[in-house]
């Protein structure tokens, strides 16, 4: 059964992977008719929609306990990041944004050790260490001491993977009455509001009378519907299966695909990213290196110990 389950949850952090790692170049698509704002925006409100069903039915497990905490989880999770991702992506590639994207196991260590009392050992450190400076060798360009050009918009994402860090810890912890649905449609019953008083004076009208206006908002809508709201679902499901950080490693798998959409965008993949993505992945697997053994050693269960 537990290998089942462990076939069965590792073929979702890959589909997941897949989803995610489509995301980068749908915002690209997006931010053609739309500026960074609207995108995040309708992203999340289109989220909301789709959700909204579900999250009525599940408005009678909150109390103000839950949904305080619910709504941090979806400004943390989904609200924040989304509008710093669609900004960072006005000025780098989609390549780029999926690769810093591939921090948030190292935040989530971090947040663990800081927050929830995680143990850590010497090779944890290492791997944190490892891991920022190969976001450090990609943002900075010609191996300057410096931020030089747009790549500086890349710690937008850096931050972005700090929230994630945060939520990620804060699902497993804090969210334990709640199934990975109601995590999910709850969170975005606490935002989407938000962004749809947005949309109605950001002059959204206007954008649509742009050419391929609607081509945009279709690609969108798949990253609303598929790469934000199903995608989430099934992320928090698995967090609450496996441990937070071992969950959190579907980012591993997320810079191929996203680098595999870059290439065929025409965008280069360089020596240089090449480099900084293998100190990243280095650091992520020395950061998961306790996590990964206890996990194939205990299965996955709702209320795995997080020893890393």
């Amino acid at each position: 059964m537990e290998t089942k389950q462990s076939k069965s949850s590792i073929a979702a952090l890959i589909f997941l992977a897949f989803i995610w790692g489509s995301s980068f170049i749908l915002m690209k698509r997006g931010l053609e008719a739309f500026n960074a704002n609207q995108v995040a925006a309708i992203r999340i409100f289109l989220s909301f929609i789709v959700l909204l069903p579900f999250a009525i039915l599940r408005l009678k497990f909150l109390n103000l306990r839950l949904l305080f905490f619910v709504a941090l989880s979806g400004f943390l999770g989904s609200g924040i990041p989304a509008f710093l991702f669609t900004s960072a992506q006005v000025h780098i590639n989609s390549t780029m944004a999926g690769i810093l994207n591939s921090l948030t196991p190292l935040f989530t260590l971090i947040i663990a050790i800081l927050f929830f009392k995680t143990k850590v050992y010497w090779f944890n450190v290492i791997g944190i260490i490892l891991g920022f400076i190969g976001a450090a060798a990609l943002l900075i360009t010609d191996f300057t001491i410096i931020f030089k050009g747009e790549n500086i918009y890349g710690l937008l994402i850096v931050f972005a993977t700090l929230l994630y860090g945060f939520n990620t810890n804060h699902v497993k912890n804090n969210l334990k009455e709640l199934d990975g649905m109601s995590i999910t449609a709850l969170s975005f019953f606490t935002v989407g509001p938000f962004t749809g008083v947005y949309l109605l004076f950001s002059d959204l009208p206007t954008a649509f009378e742009k050419p391929g206006a609607w081509s945009a908002f279709g690609y969108i809508t798949i990253l609303a519907v598929i790469g934000t709201a199903f995608a989430l679902i099934i992320m928090n499901i698995l967090i609450k299966r496996l441990t937070a950080i071992f969950a959190s490693s579907v980012t591993y798998i997320i810079p191929v695909f996203a680098i595999g959409w870059g290439i065929l965008d025409g965008e280069i993949f360089s020596w240089h990213q090449g480099l900084s993505i293998i100190l990243i992945f280095t650091g992520i697997y020395l950061v998961n290196k306790r996590a990964i053994k206890q996990h194939y050693a205990t299965g996955f269960t709702d209320n795995a110990d997080l020893k890393c």
